[in-house]
């Protein structure tokens, strides 16, 4: 089955999903089916809506975290290197 076409509440080939689902419609995608040789028109709607509190970040934006860059990707190492990196023979990163 092949996707070809996705569209918005609102599109044409919407309209009365909008009527129907309101809101909670995201998106409509029609689907094709060669073995069956058919057309599948799919619904995603929002079922249920809840307050979530996303994690902490795991670093700080001015931490200092280990990168490992190949020794051939001189382009990363220049950039490592601008943007204040150092390396570290210990860890080899």
């Amino acid at each position: 089955m092949t996707t070809r076409l996705k569209l918005k509440p609102g599109q044409k080939g919407t309209k009365r999903l909008v009527e129907q689902y309101g809101d909670a419609l995201v998106c409509v995608r029609y689907r094709y089916d060669e073995e069956s040789r058919s057309r599948v028109k799919t619904v995603e709607i929002i079922a249920e809506r809840k307050e979530w509190t996303p994690p902490p970040p795991k670093f700080a934006a001015e931490d200092v975290v280990p990168v490992r860059i190949a020794y051939a990707e001189s382009a990363n190492k220049r950039l490592a290197k601008s943007a204040g990196g150092k390396w570290d023979p210990a860890a080899k990163l």
